[in-house]
């Protein structure tokens, strides 16, 4: 694990990144904070987690962190003893943490619980949705650290590392670490429901868009050609044929929609 800082002090905000070794987007904006080094008005912690993922560029060496949280120093796994460390790292401060997904090209947020800072950080950043776990966020570091997570883009791909690039400066402008306007926008506010399972198969198929509804009877997805069709409206939330092994997505609800005024020097 790396750990940086901008500005002196004892810092409240801190940028993580390389959570996962297969998703580099977020290390890329951290490493140009850190060569550009710009002036602050609040320190800010940066931290790099996984590093030994990120060389070998795998998701994670023994089990995934992001599902690790809170660990302990004497597990047995590389992830759970970083999960450890990196929790005492980020005590009392307001964590952003940048990840890529297989699903969905739109930047957006997740967040444990729509608090107020996330209603008033979030709608600021350049995120197409807002979307609450809930019931979802056993060992992931926001069951732990208050966080506001960010997908990026897709996974690999330059529009996501230049996404996490200008996510963080605005997520840092929003919060007075940077000096600067933020824009204000209409946010689409979700929460997680259930989880969409899928069996065994040779080949996945999803019909459906992320963030759009899905109403009762549509198909939704299929495997090995048998398809799965909704029972009730759902709104689909990181589902793809090929995200996770034996997950196609998540299931969710519309709760609200929020407008954050832009601010200004």
């Amino acid at each position: 694990m790396r750990v940086a800082q901008l500005g002196s002090g004892t810092p409240e905000l801190a940028v993580v990144a390389g959570i996962h070794g297969d998703e580099p987007c977020g290390v890329r904006a951290v490493e140009r904070l850190l060569d550009e080094r710009p002036t602050v008005e609040r320190p800010v912690k940066l931290i790099v987690a996984n590093e030994e993922a990120l060389e070998r560029q795998v998701r994670f060496v023994d089990e995934d962190l992001n599902r690790a949280f809170p660990g302990a120093p004497d597990v047995a796994t590389h992830e759970g003893q970083l999960a450890a460390r990196l929790v005492d790292e980020l005590e009392d401060c307001l964590t952003f943490s940048m990840h890529s997904t297989q699903s969905h090209a739109e930047p957006f947020a997740i967040v444990n619980n729509v608090t107020e800072t996330a209603k008033t950080v979030v709608p600021q950043l350049p995120v197409a949705a807002m979307v609450e776990t809930s019931n979802f966020a056993e060992g992931r570091l926001f069951s732990e650290v208050e966080t506001i997570e960010v997908e990026c883009g897709m996974q690999g791909s330059e529009t996501a590392a230049q996404n996490a690039d200008r996510l963080t400066r605005t997520f840092l402008t929003a919060v007075d670490a940077l000096p600067g306007d933020t824009v204000g926008r209409d946010l689409p506010v979700y929460r997680l429901t259930d989880v969409i399972g899928k069996e065994q198969a040779s080949t996945y198929e999803v019909f459906v868009e992320n963030f759009a509804v899905v109403e009762a009877g549509d198909p939704f997805a299929a495997a090995d050609g048998e398809t799965q069709v909704a029972e009730e409206p759902f709104y689909p939330v990181l589902m793809s044929p090929n995200g996770y092994r034996d997950v196609f997505g998540y299931a969710a609800e519309k709760l609200d929609v929020l407008t954050t005024t832009p601010t200004a020097d």
